[in-house]
């Protein structure tokens, strides 16, 4: 009975240990090695030989050839550009987005983000696609369908507080790179989910998408495009989850999510996120750990990315400080074949 009164009186304790003061870069799993000391918000080519990433938030983009390891610059050749992502169209171009020019973190993040074409050919410059948008998109593994999402900040026309979910094409047939077939997909009417798409899959029928809701929390949602059905697979496991790289078929999706510090009783949202692998099943009962950054005090991973074939994922360490996207150098994680 002493024995399990001490267990019993032990549990609460366990739940609240304080975390690791050294750094998780020092005790990196077997299976984890580190791609670059700087950069963030890494993707894979559609080859899944190389990794585009940005080396800081407003900076310039970059990729590393995952076998040799050489680094080049994509974009220093454009002289104060703002971007803030990259991203590979199955064509083997890029995708990136970003202001034209910094004024402030908030202006140049929001009003100001817009889409950009860059062909892979060497030297080329960024095309505007005429497009606003907000944060991130989702861009298909085997087409040119792309998808963004719009809110107030961008679109005047919309109420405050809501968001459009887009789905269009790039067409690169005509002179100029251009967005074709644009079309809503899904709309918020007001702040209660605040829309970001992130991966198609399901061979583009079916996306994933992130609604931000108030007092910093986030869920992880999918869309079916043909009928719009809609499923929260994440309504309780967690405060903030956000949905970030897709596993090959469609089952599973990586997740930064607060869920670790949950369970420690202790939560800062966003700023306490390790990846989990979520199965998209709707019933949130299959949820995996992946990383434990965020068992180190002022350290999280965040941004995840998967090949195509499922062996690897990409992402970044980060800290806890600082604002999301933020990120101090690309690691790479080794699936099991």
């Amino acid at each position: 009975m002493k024995l399990l009164l001490a267990s019993l009186i032990a549990l609460p304790l366990l739940a609240q240990s304080p975390r690791k003061q050294s750094s998780p870069l020092e005790n990196l799993p077997k299976n984890i090695e580190v791609l670059t000391h700087f950069g963030e918000r890494a993707d894979f080519s559609p080859s899944n030989t190389s990794v585009a990433f940005m080396a800081k938030s407003f900076g310039d983009a970059f990729s590393i050839d995952l076998k040799t390891r050489q680094i080049r610059c994509l974009t220093c050749n454009v002289p104060g550009g703002a971007f803030l992502r990259v991203m590979h169209l199955s064509s083997g171009d890029y995708i990136l987005i970003g202001a034209e020019k910094f004024t402030d973190i908030h202006t140049s993040r929001g009003r100001d983000n817009e889409l950009w074409f860059l062909s892979k050919k060497p030297g080329s410059k960024p095309v505007k696609l005429g497009q606003k948008m907000s944060e991130g998109a989702a861009l298909s593994k085997q087409s040119m369908l792309i998808s963004f999402s719009e809110t107030s900040g961008q679109n005047p026309a919309l109420p405050r507080g809501a968001s459009n979910l887009i789905v269009a094409e790039v067409d690169l047939s005509g002179p100029q790179p251009a967005l074709k077939n644009q079309h809503v997909v899904h709309s918020s009417p007001d702040n209660s989910c605040t829309l970001e798409a992130q991966d198609f899959f399901d061979n583009d029928r079916k996306m994933t998408f992130t609604c931000y809701e108030p007092k910093g929390l986030g869920s992880v949602w999918t869309i079916d495009l043909a009928t719009k059905q809609l499923v929260n697979h994440t309504k309780s496991i967690g405060s903030y989850n956000e949905v970030e790289g897709i596993f090959p078929g469609g089952t599973h999706t990586c997740v930064e999510s607060d869920r670790q510090a949950v369970q420690m009783g202790s939560t800062k949202l966003f700023r306490d996120v390790d990846i989990w692998k979520l199965k998209l099943d709707g019933t949130g009962s299959s949820f995996e750990r992946l990383t434990h950054f965020n068992d180190y005090e002022g350290w999280k991973s965040s941004n995840p990315v998967v090949s195509t074939d499922g062996r690897m994922m990409a992402f970044q360490v980060a800290k806890s400080s600082d604002e999301a996207g933020v990120g101090y150098g690309i690691l790479l994680m080794h699936f099991k074949k």
